[in-house]
């Protein structure tokens, strides 16, 4: 039986955000629902494949592939915007305790670290994270272009900004900084502060 998913409810569509409207939110979560029901159906898909679909295999195309490729798109939607959507819905501000001096550690000041996330997320075609790479022991800004292009292996994103157009155009349009500043405005640093801590054990 193949594995299925649920979009899951997030508090932050509970509030009123400061600067990302109701209908941008209400837009938002219609995308997530759509990575949920193709990770459904392609999942469903690759349990129904025969054996001569995995015979016919090919890096250059094959039903194998396309799934294969779909499927890895598929769940990195799912998940980059429930770290996303779980983090909206704070009152901003800066972080404390072990998260801020674990960035003031790895980037010399929460200015610094600030300063570089803002332009990674300037820079990105469609997320920004923070993560903890728990081979190395430091925290590090990413960029992930697609859906499914951020891993690196071993580490663990625990902030993530979503900066495809679709989660600001209708508030903001071209202006992709404006959009930034309210993310910040309403970033949860405690959730942020707990997925740390997870990926430290």
């Amino acid at each position: 039986m193949a594995h299925q998913l649920t979009a899951k409810q997030f508090p932050s569509f509970q509030k009123e955000l400061d600067g990302i409207s109701k209908r941008t939110m209400e837009e938002h979560y219609k995308l997530y629902q759509g990575y949920v029901n193709k990770y459904n159906e392609i999942v469903a898909k690759i349990e129904a494949l025969t054996a001569d679909d995995y015979k016919a295999a090919n890096p250059t195309y094959s039903l194998v592939r396309e799934l294969k490729v779909e499927l890895a798109r598929a769940v990195g939607g799912v998940k980059n915007h429930e770290l996303y959507f779980a983090h909206l819905g704070g009152k901003g501000g800066t972080p404390s305790g072990t998260l801020l001096a674990q960035i003031e550690k790895d980037f010399g000041s929460y200015e610094r670290w600030l300063a570089d996330f803002k332009a990674t997320g300037i820079a990105a075609r469609g997320w920004a994270f923070l993560a903890w790479d728990r081979e190395y022991g430091h925290l590090f800004n990413m960029i992930g272009d697609e859906q499914f292009s951020f891993p690196v292996w071993n580490a663990v994103p625990i902030l993530a900004m979503d900066v495809f157009e679709h989660a600001f155009f209708i508030d903001y349009g071209t202006a992709k900084a404006a959009y930034i500043e309210k993310f910040f405005a309403n970033l949860d640093w405690d959730d942020v502060a707990k997925r740390l801590s997870e990926a430290q054990k």
